[in-house]
């Protein structure tokens, strides 16, 4: 369900664009992001660190969107997240003790330590790699295409990423047959 809470603006702002441009559709998403954090906030009491990033970058780069009348600012938002991301994780071999995947992941997965490197390294570069997609299609398509792009072409991007690490992990994942 947190899943499709986090999807919530992007439905929304796919809608507004389709019905409308993308300047309500910018309007939407502000929106929806100030609810879902706010939401986050009296349910949780905490809010995620990415969470606040999000909703600064869209209040940023939204906002001059919409001041500016420019569609370039909403559409760069998504390759700063992006690369914010990916620097996060391939930061996080550097810094702390264990990387960002083998803190999300290691309560249910264990792994050597060497593939939770490897395994951080290839997040972070799908992560650096999506926000250059970005770039090419906002550069080099229209901005309809853009909207489905950034609706549905990220995240089929990610489910494909997660199929092919999971045959990667495969063999580490132990046999539970009795």
């Amino acid at each position: 369900m947190k899943q499709l809470f986090e999807f919530f603006p992007i439905v929304l702002f796919f809608i507004a664009f389709k019905l409308y441009d993308i300047y309500v559709a910018t309007a939407v998403v502000i929106a929806a992001t100030i609810i879902q954090v706010a939401y986050a906030w009296f349910k949780h009491r905490k809010v995620e660190t990415m969470q606040w990033i999000t909703l600064g970058l869209i209040l940023v780069m939204g906002g001059a969107t919409l001041y500016l009348q420019d569609e370039q600012f909403i559409k760069w938002k998504l390759s700063i997240i992006e690369w914010l991301f990916g620097t996060a994780f391939l930061g996080s071999q550097f810094i702390g003790k264990k990387p960002f995947i083998e803190k999300m992941l290691s309560s249910s997965l264990t792994l050597p330590a060497l593939i939770w490197k490897r395994l951080n390294t290839l997040w972070g570069c799908f992560f650096i790699s999506v926000g250059f997609i970005n770039l090419y299609v906002m550069y080099n398509y229209n901005t309809d295409d853009w909207v489905t792009f950034k609706t549905f072409g990220v995240p089929a991007l990610m489910v494909v990423f997660i199929l092919l690490q999971m045959v990667f992990l495969y063999k580490y994942i132990p046999d539970t047959e009795e």
